[in-house]
């Protein structure tokens, strides 16, 4: 006869279910009524009796929580119990299994400093003897010394199995201080160089510091080694599928070695390590890059990884163009025929682009995006331009925009409402670029990508409006404008200016003619009075000099 418990919640679920103590086990199903169709789909969880390992009862955040440590499954968590329950599950448990049941109480001090003990199953943080709290293994998802004595922990909000109830904290600071001594080198014998001799002290000296060095290390770090091992935290180097070492990624920047496993990634750099699942990974990207001497790999990352303050939505790897990578794969030849015959290849010997992004493909099953139909002035995929203050390369794909490396921006073309072409300014040198404003829907604002060549901008735009995007000019618009607008006013003012020519020139002539006659008045004054006393007043006028153009 087995004894039931109602409203009983498992692993800090956001639905309750029916909790069942058999002969055979423990079981709980999630409640039919009520709750949303995926709770109610969920199937029951069993715990055979010869999993179970030890067993707490303490208070909880639903009144009293029952805590048991598996032998091989990790934690398993059931709040909800009210303290009348006790006596019952305490029976119930000795009985059936044998086991007995341990009354713990926890630290209500609020200190934030105490004592860490890396348990079968957790990590335990107590505060005078008493735990104030506990991290099950299973929700780490990854650790880093981000200082000397300092220690991060990532917890793991991927699994699809843990639903919890509210906010979840996503990481964990531990300031760890002092040494530990590794103890297990034994002292090496006192060398004497040739042809001189090296004081005793400065010998001594010399000796102390390689030993420190070697012997020492800081309690962080120890208890970062000693977590990895205890929590298992990613597979082991021998279950990877297979591994690239020594790739050079420009985002995160710094160089990892890459161990790709059946659901998961591991990147392993000198000092930080990341871990993502392959359901994380939404899109590949492989583009050659602008210089005709690199090829990136770009992956974007749902949610994107994390380094304190610092997310990562892209992943951008850098190849050489011609290297050439040779890999087998770590898979027998059984589980290889049945699971990944059609996805991958037993062995590789191709470009290292290739392979890596095939292999991605085949375990993730993304398909890769590749550089779409457009073409730039100089034959290639990408147009140089800035994004703000960053300069970079603007890929226009068959489906979206992409702006590489920092940042790394990916707009699909469904987001954009329209693309407006305008100019960068007036001076002599920006005249010879243009700006790229890709507005997007639902009042989503704006990106602008600047100083791209003018020589681009035509190919740009055909390109543009053969993947149906309405594109804005707003100089060629501008332009149309006033000529609309001026149009039958230049052309009478060309004629008036002809006539206005012709009028210029006659009133030279005789602007010219009169200016001579006073130039010869004034020269031969006396001649002209005598001429016009003998005459009568009428004076033959000299002959005009001939003009000189």
């Amino acid at each position: 006869m087995s004894t039931d418990f109602d409203r009983i919640y498992l692993n800090q679920s956001k639905f309750s279910g029916r909790f069942r103590i058999a002969d055979s086990g423990l079981g709980w199903k999630a409640t039919a009524s009520g709750g949303s169709a995926a709770s109610q789909s969920k199937a029951p969880f069993l715990l055979p009796a010869t999993e179970i390992y030890t067993v707490q009862w303490s208070r909880g955040c639903r009144e009293y929580e029952l805590k048991i440590n598996t032998r091989n499954q990790g934690v398993v968590q059931l709040d909800g119990f009210s303290q009348e329950d006790f006596n019952l599950v305490k029976n119930d448990f000795h009985r059936r299994f044998n086991v007995q049941i341990e009354q713990k109480e926890h630290s209500l001090r609020g200190w934030n400093w105490g004592k860490l003990d890396l348990t079968r199953n957790e990590m335990v943080f107590a505060v005078n003897g008493k735990p104030a709290f506990e991290i099950p293994y299973a929700h780490i998802n990854n650790s880093n010394l981000t200082s000397k004595n300092e220690v991060a922990i990532e917890f793991n909000i991927q699994d699809e199995n843990y639903q919890p109830a509210g906010d979840e904290m996503v990481e964990m600071r531990y300031y760890i201080p002092g040494a530990v001594s590794d103890g297990n080198e034994e002292e090496m014998p006192k060398k004497e160089e040739e042809g001189e001799m090296v004081p005793k002290k400065e010998e001594d000296e010399n000796e102390n510091v390689e030993k420190e060095s070697k012997e020492e290390r800081t309690m962080a770090e120890a208890f970062h080694e000693e977590l990895k091992a205890k929590a298992d935290i990613g597979e082991v180097a021998g279950d990877s599928i297979v591994s690239f070492q020594d790739v050079f990624f420009a985002t995160p920047r710094g160089r990892y070695d890459i161990d790709i496993y059946r659901n998961s990634i591991r990147l392993r750099g000198k000092t930080y390590e990341y871990k993502l699942q392959h359901r994380q990974i939404q899109r590949i990207v492989s583009l050659p890059k602008a210089d005709d001497i690199h090829h990136l790999i770009v992956l974007s990352i749902e949610p994107p990884l994390r380094q304190g303050q610092t997310t990562y939505p892209f992943l951008v790897m850098q190849f050489q163009k011609d290297e050439e990578t040779e890999v087998q794969l770590n898979l027998e030849d059984d589980d290889f025929e049945k699971n990944y015959k059609d996805k991958l290849k037993k062995q590789y010997d191709a470009k290292s682009h290739i392979v890596i992004s095939h292999v991605l493909k085949g375990l993730t099953g993304k398909r890769v995006i590749v550089p779409g139909a457009y073409k730039s002035k100089y034959e290639q995929c990408a147009v140089s331009c800035s994004y703000k203050a960053n300069e970079g390369y603007l890929y226009p794909l068959d489906n979206a925009f992409f702006f590489l490396t920092k940042p790394t921006l990916y707009i699909p073309f469904s987001d954009v409402s329209s693309v407006n072409i305008s100019r960068a300014g007036q001076t002599s040198t920006s005249s010879k670029t243009f700006d790229l404003e890709v507005l997007l829907r639902s009042n989503r604002g704006f990106t602008t990508f600047a100083n791209i060549s003018k020589e681009e901008q035509q190919l740009l735009e055909q390109f543009l409006k053969s993947k149906n995007l309405r594109v804005k000019n707003e100089d060629k618009e501008a332009q149309e404008r006033l000529q609309s607008a001026l149009g039958s006013d230049s052309e009478d003012e060309d004629i008036n200016m002809g006539s206005a020519g012709e009028d210029e020139e006659s009133f030279d002539e005789e602007f010219r003619a009169s200016s001579d006659d006073d130039d010869v008045a004034e020269e031969y004054n006396s001649d002209i009075a005598a001429s016009s006393d003998e005459e009568g007043g009428s004076a033959e006028r000299p002959a005009k000099k001939p003009k000189v153009e």
